[in-house]
């Protein structure tokens, strides 16, 4: 469980043996959200346990790091679209 970016006390992290689309998990305390990394931007797939503030912020720093982001995906899993 890589712990690819870290910013605003989350982590955001890809998972070895995850499956596509290609996304990151937002991991702070007492809650996760799933982000895709879409080619239209970030989209929220699930959040669970993390404030509104939290999820807002998450969003808009995967929107900032999309593409470090998308370029650790590809390093484990290839271009994420199988």
């Amino acid at each position: 469980m890589p712990t690819v970016h870290q910013a605003g006390g989350l982590g955001f992290v890809v998972f070895v043996n995850d499956h596509p689309p290609a996304h990151v998990h937002a991991i702070g305390v007492g809650g996760e959200a799933k982000i895709e990394l879409g080619d239209a931007g970030p989209r929220l797939v699930w959040v669970r346990g993390l404030s509104r503030a939290d999820t807002r912020f998450a969003l808009s720093e995967v929107a900032r790091e999309m593409q470090n982001l998308r370029a650790a995906w590809i390093r484990l899993h290839g271009d994420g679209d199988d």
